[in-house]
């Protein structure tokens, strides 16, 4: 058995599981939302534009995250929306769950009926229990990465951009 990530997909054997839109925008609005908010409520229109996500559909996830207490709204001139609680304190399992974004591994969506003509009978098929352990450890990995650690991981980004740019400009002169 080999597994193999390619991009946002894993590859397991013949079965692909993709972290869908949904679950990617979110978390990328979210460190967006993170990288910014110590200068006060951030825009959605301003997520929209530095990250290319559709207005609309930023409001759909920010609508739930709100309702998971992820995220809150400030209302009026200046609004936006902050953290509800601190960066290091929200996972990336907390934001995807918040989207409802399924993580499943098993092709009955954990039904325990992945045989299409057992299915009424409720036969799980031979793998079950390896996709079910699959689910766990990624759950438990999504849960084990905070917003904090993202943020941090883009800043070091930008900063090793600036130092790049910085010895590129010093030795043309």
């Amino acid at each position: 058995m080999c597994l193999v990530n390619k991009g946002n997909i894993l590859t397991l054997t013949g079965v692909v599981m993709r972290l869908t839109t949904k679950g990617r925008f979110a978390v990328t609005a979210m460190i967006d939302l993170a990288l910014r908010q110590g200068n006060g409520p951030v825009t959605l229109s301003g997520i929209s534009q530095r990250q290319a996500i559709s207005l609309s559909y930023l409001e759909q996830l920010f609508g739930k995250l709100r309702r998971h207490e992820i995220v809150e709204s400030i209302r009026g001139p200046g609004g936006g929306y902050s953290l509800a609680r601190p960066a290091e304190k929200v996972t990336v399992a907390d934001i995807i769950i918040a989207v409802d974004e399924p993580l499943d591994a098993t092709q009955c969506g954990g039904k325990e009926n992945c045989h299409g003509a057992d299915a009424a009978a409720g036969t799980r098929c031979m793998t079950h229990e390896l996709w079910t352990t699959l689910n766990a450890k990624m759950v438990d990995y999504l849960d084990s990465v905070s917003l904090q650690d993202l943020v941090d991981q883009q800043k070091q980004k930008e900063q090793n951009v600036v130092v790049v740019h910085r010895t590129a400009a010093t030795v043309q002169n």
